[in-house]
């Protein structure tokens, strides 16, 4: 009798010990999951600044040839919209934000018409105001994170700014370098 309990207990514990290793393992790999918020452009802007942006205002929307994009504000820059900033000749405050969401297109299956909608994520591209840090471009900065749909991943673009950032963005000096205006809804 006492070898049976002994067996018991051994086999009992060891189906113990592979259930809390299995579960080790899997907490491991779900930790492992990347955290986008951890990531920051080299000397430069960090995803961790735009927490939330996902739940911002829309401010506009536009389309390439290939992408579909959304730009949304923090509440900072839609105050500053709402109060006729740029066109008031005032500059957005320190502490505006604006993300571009940017989306491969393709064109919808279930529509009664011919409509683009968004496909896969193909990166986000962050603007920040903050005169103190930046002040060689005017107070602006930029950055821009590229999606990986295989891998559910995001990475510093290589470039920082997929060929614009400050210089792109002098273009429009006059409305304190910001292409979208707040639309009309």
């Amino acid at each position: 009798m006492p070898r049976i309990s002994t067996f018991r207990l051994v086999s009992g514990s060891l189906a113990v010990f592979a259930f809390a290793a299995l579960v080790a393992v899997w907490g491991t790999l779900v930790l492992a999951a990347q955290d986008k918020y951890t990531l920051q452009v080299p000397h430069g802007l960090a995803f961790s600044d735009f927490r939330g942006y996902e739940d911002w205002q829309v401010v506009s929307v536009s389309q390439t040839d290939e992408l579909l994009k959304a730009m949304v504000a923090n509440p900072v820059m839609i105050d500053a919209y709402k109060a006729g900033v740029p066109g008031n000749g005032k500059p957005f405050p320190d502490g505006s934000k604006i993300a571009k969401i940017e989306w491969k297109l393709k064109k919808s299956a279930e529509a009664p018409f011919s409509v683009n909608v968004p496909d896969t994520l193909q990166d986000i591209f962050l603007i920040e105001k903050d005169i103190n840090r930046f002040p060689d471009t005017k107070g602006w900065a930029y950055a821009v994170f590229d999606y990986n749909p295989a891998s559910d991943m995001y990475a510093p673009d290589a470039t920082g700014t997929v060929n614009c950032g400050f210089a792109c963005h002098t273009i429009v000096a006059s409305k304190d370098y910001i292409f979208h205006s707040y639309q009309k809804r």
